[in-house]
């Protein structure tokens, strides 16, 4: 995955109604959180931050810190494992799914927004923790 040319509007644009309201409180708590600009990845995905990686087979990429896209549900992406590490926050979160970097929101408004707060601060320190660790 990699930054591209793509305005964060015109990320942004493709939510409509509602959930365009909702993606516009995203964009606001993600970049408070990172305190880094929003820069759209893949054409479509609004991640802050970013970060080098190596995987165990030698295969080499960047990614955001902490990232988000908006199509039928809320899609936000977070570090590898996050389910494993905070069960008791996603308990107090609200309806969710999960797989191994994504959490799923199918509506904004039904999550606990201080939860959704600090899984995103936990995620990040995380992140950030892990580069400080690699150097």
């Amino acid at each position: 995955m990699m930054p591209s040319d793509t305005r964060v509007e015109e990320a942004l644009d493709r939510a409509t109604g509602q959930r365009r309201e909702e993606v516009a409180e995203l964009l606001d708590l993600f970049e408070e959180v990172a305190q880094r600009p929003p820069v759209v990845w893949a054409d479509r995905i609004v991640g802050f931050g970013q970060y080098e990686y190596t995987y165990d087979s030698g295969r080499e990429g960047i990614a955001p810190e902490i990232a988000f896209a908006s199509g039928a549900k809320h899609t936000l992406y977070l570090v590898e494992g996050f389910a494993e590490r905070w069960p008791d926050l996603l308990d107090r979160l609200g309806p969710h799914r999960t797989s191994t970097a994504c959490l799923y929101l199918t509506r904004l408004s039904a999550v606990d927004r201080d939860v959704l707060r600090e899984i995103l601060e936990r995620s990040l320190a995380t992140v950030r923790d892990g580069r400080e660790a690699d150097r």
